[in-house]
């Protein structure tokens, strides 16, 4: 009798350990739930250094039964967007353990599947609105807990952008930060600013932009508004609809890569946007004067940008760009070539520009967007990027072209090229009195530039 009493005490025990420690998961639906419609319901799912993949739902009513929820922490709620299939984002996991790696904070996943994934995205975009009052109930009760209101960052992904916006709005723009990856357009795209995300939602509003053309937001809405490789047409994603769904969502999803990719890569991989009035400007090297901001230099995309966050108000708002590879990691090393000829006659041309290391390891940056127009004894910049950082250049290939296959070959005379690393503090790379033939690839040993040649 006894032995069983012991038992059936145990068996109840294990039983209350796991409830306990019960894990909640993102909702799960399936096209069938975005067919019918769903009603919105929200759920907030909580992470902590100390629960970084074991999920608890937090009450709405009462925070007191969440010890492991300090409100003293700065806060994150990470927003998703449109589901019209109903199934958990793929990044979610991923960001929450980025984000936790980073700083010892709570990350409140927002969990509004249920009102997300309809195959009515009309239905989704009015959800928006009631989302964000339900979360400003939430945030409201932090407050009175003892939250404060500029600790809260607010990650919102397409329709979630939105959402942000809507709760910092209502909260009157005392939320720390918004960080809004490739807000959505339609529905969106000339609204009035109580209508979307604008800059006065947050104490501070950083807006990534990949899809500008199809499912994102052209304008700029933030403090501070980069454009992937110009904003479309992201590198690596479909160019046709023959390669099905990822077609159409490649470009808006590569927002979220972009991201992630900023949080994980501290000092290692850094991408650096320029404030430019146009991609192709970006392109063709007009843009890469950084004074304004100081020893700090521009900007870098993600999520340090709060270090630039006093420069960048005093600036006021503007569009920045950068380009990326295809993959992670994401970042490309931008370079500075000032190039003067001596050809007494106007040449019209690309540059395709190799930089070797001692270990054998390469980078190339083909500059083939535009023709660029080479004039005797005049600098001409060109803006080189390159996939990966050569640490130390031990030799420099050039090839010089023109485009024109049926007339004669053309020869490119260099007095001086010079190659400027925009990341690093190293004296720039010179070479003097090159002739490069059309299509013909040269090789050569860079040398430290004379100081008056800076």
């Amino acid at each position: 009798m006894f032995r069983w009493l012991y038992l059936t005490s145990l068996l109840l025990l294990t039983v209350q350990i796991c409830k306990a420690q019960r894990c909640e998961e993102f909702t799960d639906l399936n096209l069938g739930h975005s067919i019918i419609g769903t009603s919105l319901k929200i759920r907030l799912l909580l992470y902590t250094r100390e629960n970084p993949t074991c999920a608890t739902l937090v009450s709405h009513s009462d925070l007191s039964v969440h010890p492991q929820f300090n409100l003293s922490k700065t806060t994150t709620f990470i927003i998703h967007g449109y589901r019209p299939t109903g199934s958990p984002p793929v990044w979610l996991n991923k960001m929450t353990e980025l984000l936790l790696s980073r700083k010892d904070n709570n990350v409140i996943v927002v969990d509004w599947n249920y009102g997300a994934a309809n195959v009515n995205y009309f239905k989704a975009v009015e959800n928006t609105h009631k989302a964000a009052d339900n979360l400003t109930d939430f945030i409201e009760m932090m407050q009175a807990s003892g939250a404060s209101l500029s600790s809260i960052h607010m990650v919102g992904v397409s329709l979630g952008a939105h959402i942000s916006g809507f709760v910092g709005a209502n909260l009157k723009g005392r939320l720390g930060r918004i960080t809004a990856l490739d807000p959505a357009g339609p529905q969106f795209t000339g609204s009035p600013p109580e209508g979307r995300l604008d800059p006065t939602d947050a104490q501070f509003v950083d807006v990534l932009h990949t899809d500008i053309d199809a499912l994102g937001f052209r304008a700029p809405l933030g403090h501070i508004d980069f454009y992937a490789n110009g904003g479309t047409d992201q590198p690596g994603c479909p160019k046709t609809i023959f390669s099905g769904g990822a077609y159409f969502k490649c470009d808006h999803q590569r927002s979220v890569l972009l991201f992630l990719d900023s949080v994980n890569a501290k000092g290692t991989c850094a991408v650096r946007a320029f404030p430019c009035s146009s991609y192709k400007d970006f392109l063709n090297g007009n843009c890469l004067n950084c004074e304004q901001f100081g020893a700090a230099g521009c900007p870098q995309f993600g999520y340090d940008v709060t270090e630039w966050k006093d420069a960048l108000l005093n600036v006021g708002p503007k569009k920045y760009y950068f380009t990326t590879n295809a993959q992670s990691p994401f970042c490309m090393t931008n370079y500075r070539v000032d190039v003067m000829i001596w050809n007494k006659e106007t040449q019209w041309g690309y540059m395709a520009i190799k930089l070797h290391s001692n270990d054998n390891k390469e980078a190339v940056a083909n500059i083939y967007h535009t023709a660029t127009k080479f004039k005797m004894y005049t600098e001409t910049t060109l803006f080189a990027q390159f996939p990966t950082d050569i640490q130390s250049v031990e030799k420099v290939s050039l090839k010089f072209s023109t485009g024109n296959v049926l007339q004669p070959k053309h020869k490119l005379r260099i007095l001086r090229i010079r190659l400027t690393h925009l990341e690093s503090k190293h004296r720039p790379l010179c070479r003097y009195d090159i002739v490069l033939e059309e299509n013909r690839e040269v090789t050569l040993r860079p040398f430290p530039c004379e100081i008056s040649n800076f």
